[in-house]
């Protein structure tokens, strides 16, 4: 067992200890119910958000991707990616398989960073059907300019982190 799961395992415990003493066995009852169903819909869908970034990868040509995101692009390639984070479609199922295709087509961590930042921050498919209609364009436009270049401080902060840490590895 490697050091996160241990960590996501003393969480659960804890957790559920806390549960238990708050509303005994019915909320114990109650949380793996909830917890069955998430992993109902996960299980429907994970599996063809990885075959699709496994199919991905076969048609995303590598030499170009690692020219525009590669570990050597810099700031360029930083930018690029954050831009690139915030046009991914959909959430977490569709847009973490796409990272991963990116990671092995040869993307640096640095820009990895700056992609996942960048779908985090702008997220293009929330912003049109959630933000504009809830809470304005006026309101976009303010969050937009205030958080522009956060994507791009993060992806430069895991540079300089990377360049002291050394490189880290990507799954």
């Amino acid at each position: 067992m490697n050091g996160p799961l241990i960590l996501v395992w003393l969480a659960v415990i804890v957790l559920a200890v806390m549960v238990w003493r708050r509303e005994g066995v019915v909320g114990l009852k109650e949380g793996g119910v909830s917890a069955l169903g998430i992993a109902k819909t996960l299980s429907l869908r994970l599996p063809l958000a990885l075959l699709t970034a496994s199919f991905l990868i076969h048609i995303i040509p590598v030499e170009q991707m690692t020219r525009l995101i590669g570990p050597t692009s810099g700031l360029a390639g930083i930018i690029t990616a954050a831009l690139v984070g915030g046009l991914l479609p959909g959430g977490p199922m569709t847009s973490f398989p796409i990272a991963i295709v990116f990671m092995h087509a040869g993307a640096g961590v640095p820009q990895m960073v700056a992609l996942v930042a960048g779908w985090s921050v702008f997220a293009m498919h929330r912003m049109l059907a959630y933000e504009a209609p809830i809470m304005g364009w006026k309101f976009i436009a303010l969050r937009m300019g205030s958080s522009l270049i956060l994507p791009v401080l993060a992806g430069l902060f895991a540079e300089g982190i990377v360049a002291v840490v050394g490189e880290i590895a990507l799954p």
